[in-house]
């Protein structure tokens, strides 16, 4: 038969049945909708949530721990024998790492690294009137910073480049400035851990969303840093390493722990229950939106069942007009089909438009600074899995249905009339 006839009988079929025809798309449409912004909205989220993580975390850091003597001076005196030592103490090194310049030229050759961002952490005291705050100063250099881990983006006020550009400056986490009462242009005293007293000029506030880090640490230069420890100017104790796949950060991490002889940790090792968080919710994201289409799946072929049910006498008379019974498959998938492609394609649009929508929201919490609105994913690929999976469950849902319309026996039917 020829198919400009079997789709024009298919298309009579959906017109004369138009009410059951648009709850069937509304509901594929619904399902659509629902699968692509719950998608979006979730993935949104779970980049949100992992920026605050990804962004400020290196994806390998190399630094240098402090370790007990391999051999003990009672090894020395007797090595043939057998030494029982107790309170064994660690060598007495300092926590820089020697050859720094070296190593960071050499990391920077290396293809697979985007950028490297030396880094030195000192333990202080907050100077607020007679009481002493435990906390922690970062010395970093402000331009690497920014370009690999968006620096910037966590300064609430003042500028991020004035540690660079002003001396003994210092950028405090909001929970300190807080406790502390100082705002930009303050002048705050700190005590390192050897007992010496520093003078730092605030120029920023830093807040990164994680409330435990922004009440202790701050910020400073590199040179800062190493004036306030009263170090060289090759003094640095972390070296931070940003690749261009954070999948080839395992490997390397241990290929610099054996090169260079210092440790070294990678981003999923160091984070790793948070990432098994992300890959939980994404799980929940995908059951919940197949989920939709299945159901919406089901209700297509309860329709189909129902209109192939009413139409026996059409099919009779089609199949004795001589209609195969491919023909009749036909027609029924087509009509399955076109609901499947306009709800679809409905879906989608009215997903586009919901997630838009939820993307204009505000969003405003004291711990996240950067978020102004909820997070929202528009990645293609949740389309093209959503469109896919309508043309897919509309098409069986037709099927099934078509295959019993295909075997009925004209005979019989008009018997039976």
């Amino acid at each position: 038969m020829e198919f400009k006839l079997v789709y024009q009988v298919a298309f009579s079929l959906l017109i004369a049945r138009w009410k059951q025809t648009l709850i069937a798309a509304i509901g594929v449409t619904i399902s659509i909708t629902m699968f692509v912004t719950v998608l979006s909205f979730m993935s949104g989220l779970n980049d949100m949530l992992d920026g605050l993580i990804t962004n400020r975390t290196a994806h390998v850091r190399i630094y240098k721990e402090i370790q007990i003597s391999e051999r003990q001076p009672a090894d020395f005196i007797n090595p043939k024998g057998h030494n029982f030592v107790s309170s064994i103490k660690p060598k007495n090194e300092l926590l820089g790492i020697n050859n720094s310049k070296t190593i960071l030229e050499a990391i920077r050759k290396d293809d697979r690294v985007l950028g490297v961002a030396p880094k030195i952490n000192a333990q202080v005291f907050y100077n607020v009137g007679a009481v002493d705050l435990t906390g922690a100063i970062f010395g970093i250099d402000p331009v690497e910073e920014n370009r690999l881990f968006k620096f910037s983006d966590y300064v609430t006020s003042g500028n991020y480049i004035d540690l660079k550009n002003i001396p003994n400056s210092i950028i405090l986490g909001k929970g300190v400035a807080s406790k502390m009462m100082a705002n930009v242009g303050d002048v705050i005293q700190v005590t390192t851990s050897k007992g010496d007293q520093v003078a730092l000029r605030v120029v920023g506030i830093f807040q990164s969303g994680i409330q435990d880090l922004d009440n202790v640490q701050s910020y400073c230069s590199i040179g800062t840093t190493q004036k306030l420890l009263g170090q060289p100017s090759n003094y640095i104790t972390d070296i931070q390493v940003k690749l261009k796949d954070i999948l080839w950060a395992p490997e390397v991490a241990k290929e610099y722990q054996r090169i260079y002889e210092l440790n070294a940790v990678d981003i999923q090792t160091a984070n790793s229950q948070f990432e098994t968080g992300s890959s939980v919710r994404t799980l929940i994201s995908y059951a919940v939106g197949i989920t939709l289409l299945l159901v919406a799946g089901f209700g297509i072929y309860n329709i189909l069942n129902m209109m192939i049910y009413e139409k026996m006498d059409s099919i009779a008379i089609l199949k004795a007009v001589g209609f195969s019974g491919k023909d009749v498959n036909q027609i029924f998938i087509s009509i399955a089909l076109s609901i499947g492609i306009f709800g679809g394609l409905m879906g989608l649009l009215m997903g586009f438009g919901l997630s838009s929508l939820i993307d204009q929201i505000p969003f405003n919490t004291e711990s996240l600074p950067t978020i102004k609105t909820y997070p929202i994913n528009y990645n293609p690929r949740f389309y093209l899995i959503g469109g896919t999976f309508a043309i897919v469950t509309t098409y069986f849902a037709g099927f099934f249905p078509s295959r019993k319309a295909s075997g009925i026996d004209p005979v019989i039917i008009i018997r039976g009339k």
